[in-house]
């Protein structure tokens, strides 16, 4: 046989094989890992194993890609790299830069809501649904004075670091960064100007946001809040008791409660604004943005005394005097009661 013959006898079945070859890697490694038309997302926690990795990705993917990432598991040890976080799985990405991603720990951040919570409870049940850290684990710290203390705060007082926006992170992020993130946050949003007002009208950034969250409960209408602030800082100055019932119901935790009575005016509490004088001893709830500006460019008036109004427009009629704020009330009153609300 000739010797060209001979070479080329041997080179085609080896350049076939070599053709199989490539187009078995790229079958099992090149091609889309995802089985979906649009982007899916896996979670993969702390106590997740390479296993239970593969069977979250099982329900997005083919068997042969499924394959294809397992065999590349295998060969760069992803059981001892598992990492936790949120992975997107997209259409079109082949599996071997899935596989990248997930070893590399490439995740996807969240975008995660902070809420006008009045408890730390209800907080924490809403970070849970947007971070790997449970509930409980979240409304543990928040509720510990020792943790409080490391972001300037105690446990009255902690509400006031979180400003209601929406921010980018990642889904396995530790309570210790999530706070840390939040203080910056915080920080940046108490720039001088804000500072400056809120010095202006003889209030701490945290004294602000406890005012402010009582004007959130008192009105949702955002024109009146400026007003409303207006009214609580001339009582403030003149030495007299808030008077606010939104902290009444936070001092008996019933947020239900549609009328106020001379017996829940009682409650033995530092947030019972009818007992005490002065701001109590911190936030009732997660204080909006609108609410803290409300107060740092309150309109300046000389009422002291507030009503809601009887037409339940969900504004206030304002007074300057005990009298006249007596009349507004026996109109709320008899609205009241007209509707039959207790």
């Amino acid at each position: 046989m000739p010797k060209l013959k001979k070479a080329t006898y041997y080179l085609i079945p080896a350049a076939i094989c070599l053709i199989g070859v490539a187009a078995m890697g790229y079958y099992y490694f090149f091609t889309s890992f995802s089985a979906k038309a649009e982007k899916e997302y896996v979670y993969i926690d702390d106590d997740d194993t390479a296993d239970s990795v593969y069977a979250k990705l099982e329900p997005l993917t083919t068997e042969s890609a499924l394959t294809g990432l397992r065999t590349l598991a295998r060969h760069y040890d992803y059981a001892a790299h598992v990492r936790t976080g949120r992975y997107a799985i997209e259409p079109g990405m082949s599996t071997i830069n899935t596989f990248r991603r997930l070893r590399n720990g490439q995740q996807e951040p969240v975008m995660l809501t902070i809420p006008e919570c009045r408890t730390m409870e209800q907080l924490g049940a809403r970070l849970s649904q947007k971070l790997m850290i449970d509930s409980a684990t979240i409304v543990a710290h928040l509720t510990d004075n020792d943790f409080c203390q490391q972001w300037g705060c105690d446990t009255s007082t902690i509400a006031s670091i979180f400003i209601p926006d929406t921010y980018e992170v990642y889904w396995n992020t530790s309570i210790e960064r999530f706070m840390e993130r939040m203080q910056r946050e915080h920080d940046n949003f108490w720039n001088a100007e804000r500072r400056q007002k809120a010095a202006a009208i003889g209030l701490t950034p945290t004294e602000v946001s406890t005012l402010a969250s009582i004007i959130d409960e008192e009105t949702a209408n955002t024109a009146e809040k400026p007003m409303v602030a207006g009214m609580y800082l001339n009582r403030l100055e003149a030495g007299m008791p808030l008077q606010a019932d939104p902290t009444v119901k936070y001092a008996l935790k019933d947020f239900a409660l549609r009328r106020i009575y001379h017996i829940h005016l009682q409650v033995d509490s530092p947030y019972n604004t009818y007992r005490i004088v002065g701001l109590p001893p911190g936030p009732i709830k997660i204080a909006s943005i609108k609410g803290i500006d409300a107060v740092l460019n309150r309109v300046q008036h000389n009422y002291l005394y507030m009503c809601a109004k009887e037409d339940f427009s969900g504004t206030h009629n304002f007074a300057a005097t005990y009298q006249e704020h007596l009349r507004n009330a026996a109109r709320y009153t008899q609205a009241l009661n007209q509707r039959g609300i207790k």
